[in-house]
């Protein structure tokens, strides 16, 4: 931690977050999607404006890839195991159906959050609290408040920006440690020549899914994966612009362990539980990437309907982004 010398000068997410903004109450005591709800009709259509080309990109990472799942240490790879196919039948187990046919069947067990995913607004809280001021014991068993249900049956639809900031900081993926702020995403935009607008979804590439298949797990020693840090400036910029949601295409959205502060999950709990912000991580943009910097569109729509899992912590999704 960055204070550790006693108990009463540790910074801790309340102390840090006291004067942060807050947009409890702005849709209602009983809201559940949060700034997602900045994504009217007009916005869909605002992002439909974006497409001009006709090309088709997913930004959902495969599952149950043989290399190994992007997923942090805590959580396994999804295991996706045959339960029917061809071996079935030549050992005399197939089920036979009316008329001859055969039929292959899996299974897959995998961490909700294994993959590209949407966490739900209550997935992280402090001070007993998650997203709207739901009470954080809500969570329990199952979260009866905020869970991704609501995200998943709303839909996410709006224009999309996609920074590169890995190229904006003349690399084709961020290492270790590097960390970036508001100048980084305002001087990435004015780099490639697209301007930040209220309520578009912001996609930051930082080649975080190369890093993770050159390195494996080593990629989280010592938890300073690259990525977004606090500051009262970029919380403020967020809030101010109105952004609905915020995808990359690393594990946390974010530097795991702020190095300024010393505090885990900065960023998720100043945007996602106190702004509503829906965070969509592991996405993989490097196709879509290369396709923005050959014809220098980086406006898009975006669209992605995470499962609709009851109660669910998250959820997996395959996002597309249309030009």
């Amino acid at each position: 931690m960055a204070h550790t010398s006693s108990a009463s000068d540790e910074v801790t997410l309340h102390s840090l977050l006291a004067n942060s903004p807050k947009n409890w109450n702005r849709w209602g005591p009983d809201d559940e999607t949060g700034s997602l709800n900045f994504l009217t009709s007009a916005e869909v259509l605002r992002g439909a404006r974006s497409v001009r080309q006709g090309k088709v990109f997913t930004l959902g990472e495969r599952v149950a890839d043989p290399r190994g799942d992007p997923v942090i240490p805590a959580r396994s790879s999804a295991f996706r195991v045959n339960v029917m196919d061809k071996s079935y039948y030549d050992a005399g187990r197939g089920i036979e159906t009316e008329g001859g046919l055969e039929y292959a069947d899996d299974h897959i067990s995998m961490f909700v959050q294994g993959s590209t995913h949407f966490d739900a607004l209550g997935h992280v809280w402090f001070d007993d609290q998650i997203w709207n001021g739901y009470p954080a014991a809500s969570t329990i068993g199952g979260l009866a408040k905020a869970s991704i249900l609501p995200l998943a049956e709303r839909g996410i639809v709006g224009r999309g920006i996609l920074l590169d900031m890995a190229a904006y900081k003349g690399t084709s993926m961020l290492e270790h440690g590097e960390t970036l702020g508001l100048s980084d995403i305002e001087s990435a935009a004015h780099k490639q020549g697209i301007k930040i607008e209220k309520h578009d979804i912001v996609c930051l590439r930082l080649g975080f899914l190369q890093l993770f298949y050159q390195q494996g797990k080593d990629v989280f020693k010592n938890l300073s994966e690259p990525g977004l840090t606090y500051s009262p400036e970029l919380v403020d910029w967020f809030y101010r612009m109105e952004i609905p949601a915020l995808c990359t295409d690393s594990i946390s959205n974010e530097a795991s362990v702020d190095p300024n502060v010393g505090v885990a999950l900065t960023l998720h709990a100043a945007l996602m539980r106190n702004l509503g912000i829906a965070l969509n991580e592991i996405c993989n943009f490097e196709k879509l990437a290369k396709d923005c910097r050959a014809d220098g569109q980086w406006d898009f729509l975006y669209a992605a309907g995470p499962l609709k899992i009851v109660d669910g912590t998250g959820a997996p999704v395959n996002p597309i982004a249309i030009k």
